[in-house]
This record gives structure tokens, C-alpha cells and sequence, in this order.
């Protein structure tokens, strides 16, 4: 087999973005609503990272307290239905005392009406337990991204970069030897791109850009997604 062929051959799995590839441009506050302590304490565990700060309540007496407290939160994941609590109520609660939360509502008991409260009070996002481990870590980096909280590592930035060109490549049914042809870099060097083992320059995402005819603009574009 030449090298040609082999490098051609050679793929790596794209897997989606994991908070360990991003870097906080803050410290992240995040506050964990649920009267069950053990899901409290999942979710605390799935969401470790050295740049955030999580507090959990379990007791709903005490929540108005806290929202109401100058401790100003981030990102606020809530149980929909609490002991003792209307959800309505707390809704309005997080938009009068934590009015930049942005809030995530797990519940056990999904409704239209529920989802419809959600709605209007513009939560971020509405999940239904029993709710993935993962589906959850990325609800939380969708919406810290949403609000400019984290940025892509460097190292995240180029396989992030090099699964959109790879991504685009197939779209364009082209190989990696005739996308470098195209584009008039060395295959080594366009291989090293797609895997995310070399930082590219603008110059050359440019030329490989051209020559799979889509604009640069839309490589960056898709780093959003």
C-alpha cells in the first residue's frame, strides 16, 4: 500500500466536543435544583470541571432564599416539580432574582403544559428524565457557549477544525490525495490537518477551502454548531 493509499484509508472516529476541550473565560457558576440528592450528586459529577463552581439544593423550602441571596448564578438546572413548590412560581422567581440565569428544567413528569411554561418563561432547554449522562454535558456547553462563557483549548480547535474539513471533503466525495492536488498542499501535511495534529494557517485553510468550493467563513461558522 502507498502512502497515498494508506493515508487516504486511515480515519478517526468524529466525537462530539466534551467540556474537557473547552476553557472557561470565567469562573462558572451553576446551580442544581432537585429534591433527590442522589441525582443531584450525578449530575454534579458529570459536570466536574476545574473552572466551575456548582451548588446544589436539595431542600426546596430553601430556594427562594438563595435566588434571592447576591450570589448570581450562571447556568441553573432545575427539577420542574419540587415538594411544597409551584412551578410557576419558581420560574418567576429565577427571572425576578437570577434575571442573567439561564435555565436548564429536568423533569420526571414532562406536559405540554409544563413544556409551554417553560416556553414563555424562555428556559434554555427542557429535558425528560431518565436523561443521558452526555445529552445533558452537552445542553450545558451549548449553552455556555451561547452566552460566551468557554472557548475551544487550542489543541480542541484543531480536531474541531479538521473534522469540519473532513466533513466537508466526504460531502465533496473527494480523497484526501485529490483534495491535496486540489489545493496544492502535501497529503502528509492535509492529513495532519484533518486529524487535528497541525494548526493550520489561514493561508492554507484558504487554499483547501477554495478547492473543496466552500467559503473559509463557513469552516469558523460550523465551530458554533
Amino acid at each position: 500500500m502507498t502512502e497515498r493509499e494508506h493515508l487516504d484509508e486511515v480515519e478517526q472516529p468524529i466525537r462530539a466536543l466534551q467540556l474537557d476541550d473547552m476553557k472557561c473565560t470565567t469562573k462558572v457558576r451553576i446551580l442544581i435544583v432537585d429534591d433527590d440528592a442522589a441525582t443531584c450528586q450525578v449530575i454534579m459529577a458529570a459536570l466536574e470541571h476545574e473552572d466551575f463552581q456548582i451548588r446544589s439544593i436539595v431542600d426546596p423550602a430553601n430556594l427562594e432564599q438563595v435566588l434571592k441571596s447576591n450570589e448570581s448564578f450562571h447556568v441553573v438546572i432545575l427539577d420542574y416539580i419540587l415538594p411544597g413548590l409551584v412551578p410557576e412560581h419558581v420560574l418567576a422567581w429565577l427571572q425576578a432574582h437570577q434575571p442573567e440565569a439561564s435555565v436548564i428544567v429536568i423533569t420526571g413528569y414532562p406536559s405540554v403544559e409544563g413544556a409551554l411554561n417553560c416556553l414563555r418563561a424562555r428556559t434554555f432547554d427542557y429535558l425528560t428524565k431518565p436523561f443521558q449522562i452526555a445529552h445533558l454535558r452537552q445542553t450545558v456547553l451549548r449553552c455556555l457557549q451561547s452566552k460566551g462563557l468557554v472557548r475551544l483549548t487550542e489543541e480542541a480547535l484543531c480536531v474541531a477544525l479538521g473534522n469540519a474539513l473532513r466533513e466537508r471533503r466526504k460531502n465533496a466525495e473527494l480523497t484526501l490525495a485529490q483534495l491535496a492536488d486540489k489545493a496544492g498542499v502535501s497529503l502528509g501535511y492535509l492529513s495532519q490537518i484533518e486529524h487535528g495534529r497541525n494548526a493550520a494557517s489561514i493561508e492554507k485553510l484558504y487554499r483547501i477551502t477554495a478547492a473543496l468550493g466552500v467559503p473559509l467563513s463557513d469552516l469558523f461558522e460550523s465551530l458554533e454548531h
